[in-house]
C-alpha cells in the first residue's frame, strides 16, 4: 500500500493538493488525528476491498491531538510501512493576505491572540515535521495548476495518473458527447457485407481478423496508435486524469469494435489503466 501524509501550514493548500491526489486514484481522508493513522491503515489493509493508495491530510485543526504526529509517523518509518510526508508551506505575508482574503478562522488564532501570531506560533510546532518530510512544496507564489503539476510530477505514473477510456459506437444510435479523440472508421471495408460474418462482432476473430486483414485498416490503425502513443505522454505531464478515446463505424458492431479491442490490447500491454466499452455491440435493430 502507498500512503502519503499531506500536512503543513494551515492556508498552505491542503485542500487544493487532496483534489489532485483523488485525481490520482488516492483514497482520501481530511483532518485525521495522528493517534488514528495506525487504525485507519489497518482497518485498509485488512478491508476486502483493500486500498493501494492513501492520502491522509494532518493539520492543526485537530488541536492537542496534533502533537502525537511526530511520534506516530516516526513509528511508521521504522516500521517499514511504505509512507511518505508531503509538506506544503508558504510565506508568512502569503498565508496572512490568503486567511484575510477568505475570512477564515485559522486554527491557532485563539491561543496566539492574533492572525500573525497564530502562523508564527505554527511554523514552529510543525518545524519537526518538515525536518523528516520527504517532500517539501512552498506553494507562496504558485497558482493551482503550478500545485497540481508538482505533486502529478511527484506522486503520478501512467498507469495512475490516467484512465483511459476506449468506447466503440455506431454513428446511426448518435455521438458518443464525451470523446476527447475520435475516429471515424466507416470509410473500411465493412464486414456486415458478408454473410458469414454479418451476425458476428468486432469481438470475433473472423470479424476482427477480416478487418484487419485489409492495408487499408492496418496503416490507418498504425498512424492512429503512432499518434496516440505520442501525446500520452503529454497528456499525464499535464496533469490530465480523464481521456476517452472514441471508435465509430455505421451501427457500431465489426469495425469500431475491432479498433477500439486492439487499442485498449495495447495500450494496456504498456502499463496505462485501461477501460473498453462497446456501446452499441448488442443492438439488433442494424440496418446497414
Amino acid at each position: 500500500m502507498e500512503i502519503v501524509v499531506i500536512t503543513g501550514m494551515s492556508g498552505a493548500g491542503k485542500s487544493a493538493a487532496v483534489d489532485v491526489f483523488e485525481d490520482l486514484g488516492f483514497n482520501c481522508v481530511d483532518n485525521m488525528p495522528p493517534v488514528l493513522i495506525s487504525k485507519f491503515i489497518e482497518v485498509c489493509s485488512s478491508s476486502n476491498a483493500k486500498f493501494e493508495r492513501l492520502a491522509i491530510v494532518v493539520d492543526m485543526r485537530t488541536g492537542v491531538l496534533f502533537d502525537g504526529i511526530l511520534d506516530e509517523l516516526t513509528k511508521f518509518r521504522e516500521s517499514g510501512v511504505n509512507i511518505k510526508i508531503l509538506f506544503l508551506e508558504a510565506s508568512d505575508d502569503a498565508l496572512i493576505k490568503r486567511y484575510k482574503e477568505t475570512r477564515r478562522r485559522h486554527p491557532l488564532i485563539k491561543s496566539a491572540g492574533s492572525l500573525i501570531g497564530a502562523v508564527e506560533q505554527e511554523r514552529v510546532k510543525l518545524a519537526p515535521v518538515r525536518a523528516i518530510s520527504d517532500y517539501v512544496i512552498d506553494t507562496s507564489f504558485l497558482r493551482t495548476k503550478n500545485l497540481r503539476d508538482q505533486i502529478v510530477q511527484k506522486f503520478s505514473n501512467a498507469e495512475t495518473a490516467l484512465q483511459i477510456t476506449v468506447i466503440s459506437f455506431g454513428q446511426k444510435y448518435g455521438p458518443q458527447l464525451d470523446v476527447d479523440m475520435q475516429f471515424d472508421v466507416r470509410c473500411l471495408p465493412n464486414p456486415f457485407y458478408v454473410s458469414d460474418l454479418k451476425p458476428l462482432t468486432g469481438m470475433d476473430s473472423e470479424v476482427y481478423d477480416y478487418v484487419f486483414g485489409f492495408n487499408s485498416a492496418k496503416e490507418y490503425y498504425k498512424r492512429v496508435y503512432e499518434m496516440i502513443s505520442m501525446l500520452l505522454p503529454q497528456f499525464c505531464y499535464e496533469g490530465k486524469t480523464n481521456l476517452t478515446i472514441g471508435f465509430c463505424c455505421t451501427g457500431g458492431k465489426h469495425r469500431s469494435v475491432a479498433f477500439a479491442l486492439k487499442l485498449g490490447q495495447d495500450l494496456l500491454s504498456k502499463g496505462y489503466n485501461i477501460s473498453v466499452i462497446h456501446r452499441d455491440i448488442d443492438k439488433t435493430d442494424r440496418k446497414e
